[in-house]
């Protein structure tokens, strides 16, 4: 029973959470040391050779982040069946890595990604509460009443907004901080107080913030940067040792 389960490798090297873990290999798409896996199986990732669907999985590479300027019309996917750009086209990373939390296909600006699961869980869990700040062009101008309303809360469909920073740049030019992950959040809040968004850009993530970044391009984060996410998120090292027990 010695050596960890095979779902929770795979997992941490970024194909998706246990439970999708466990449906590629029940699905016989994952193979330790040549011998097609089985749920249970334990392992060693320093010694031993996984691949899933063929090819050589990332379970011990070093932990990789990137920060990239996503620009308009490029979707936040791994592959995309109308063959659309997506954002691993715009990288280059020697491991597996994937986007953590996604940005609209027309939504422009900051995006993180990372073979760090732990982390990437953390950042896009609903209790964490980081923030998200955007710049947002809208058809019109909102008056006070209507920053006053998305600065308390909007009824949406899928309940109240919490509240957010709002702050009026210039007319028509709103900059907003959410600390909610719902899909399309800021587009529908400022659309149910009668302002349609026209472009909407994140500039910054968490402690994550670079205006020099230009669309497009990517970076890698500093040790600095990285340890700040992980402080925002309470991943002290006591809380990383338990994640991974």
């Amino acid at each position: 029973m010695e050596g960890e389960r095979l779902q929770k490798t795979l997992a941490r090297a970024g194909y998706g959470s246990r439970r999708a873990c466990e449906l590629l290999i029940d699905a016989g798409r994952v193979t330790v040391d040549g011998v097609v896996a089985e749920l249970g199986n334990r392992v060693d990732p320093e010694n031993q050779i996984i691949c899933v669907d063929g090819k050589l999985a990332a379970t011990t590479q070093a932990k990789i982040y990137l920060l990239l300027n996503k620009p308009d019309g490029v979707v936040t996917t791994a592959s995309d069946p109308q063959g659309r750009p997506t954002v691993l086209d715009l990288i280059e990373s020697p491991v597996r890595v994937f986007p953590v939390g996604r940005l609209d296909m027309n939504t422009e600006g900051l995006l993180l990604l990372t073979n760090d699961g732990r982390l990437a869980h953390l950042l896009t869990h609903p209790s964490s509460g980081v923030a998200k700040e955007y710049l947002v062009r809208v058809e019109g101008d909102p008056s006070p009443s209507a920053l006053r309303k998305l600065r308390e809360g909007v009824e949406l469909d899928d309940g109240v907004t919490s509240p957010a920073q709002v702050s009026r740049v210039s007319e028509g030019l709103l900059r907003m901080v959410i600390h909610e992950g719902r899909n399309r959040q800021v587009r529908r809040m400022c659309g149910a107080v009668g302002h349609e968004v026209t472009r909407l850009v994140r500039t910054r993530i968490g402690p994550l913030h670079d205006p020099t970044l230009s669309p497009g391009s990517f970076r890698q984060l500093s040790q600095r940067e990285v340890r700040q996410l992980h402080e925002v998120v309470g991943m002290t090292d006591e809380l990383a040792s338990s994640l991974s027990s």
